[in-house]
């Protein structure tokens, strides 16, 4: 230390003080505005990419809630979707059962009216063939009864008097 005092000079401390306050000024006038221009820039950059990135943030939590909005709905629509096939197929099947019955009712009473038709016509044959076959034995015995003259006379008389008696 006593060598730095034995060295020191009055006149190159004060050349050496003007050139350290020459070369401050010449920095403060050329490079610290422009080196505050460009940290104030790159705040200003850091700063608003950090808004975009916030707002970008905001933005997706919006889409989300809107994909979760739309999700929501479009499961609502399914299933009311869902709910109105179920009822369509019940309605459908309903409406099928109800026409094959009322179809196989209208088959059952054709059927029991051709059946009571066909007894009907077949009565109608039986009687028809019964009275052809009654009028054939009836047309047998008379002949045998109207062949023999003495047979034919007791008839008349038979049939007379069952004419008196009523």
């Amino acid at each position: 230390m006593d060598t730095l005092l034995n060295d020191f000079s009055p006149g190159l401390f004060i050349v050496q003080t003007i050139l350290l306050l020459g070369l401050i000024f010449l920095l403060v006038k050329f490079a610290w505005k422009p080196i505050l221009t460009s940290l104030n820039e790159r705040e200003e950059g850091i700063q608003g990419a950090l808004e975009a990135a916030e707002n970008a943030r905001k933005e997706m939590q919006n889409l989300q809630a809107d994909n979760d909005k739309l999700l929501k709905e479009a499961r609502a629509e399914r299933e009311a979707m869902l709910k109105e096939a179920r009822e369509i197929k019940d309605k459908m099947i309903a409406d099928s059962k109800e026409q094959a019955k009322v179809e196989g009712d209208k088959m059952l009473k054709q059927a029991q009216a051709a059946i009571e038709s066909e007894k009907k016509a077949a009565v109608a044959d039986i009687k028809s063939q019964v009275a052809n076959l009654s009028v054939d034995i009836a047309e047998k015995v008379i002949k045998d009864q109207l062949a023999d003259k003495s047979k034919q006379l007791k008839l008349v008389d038979d049939l007379l008097g069952d004419i008196k008696l009523n």
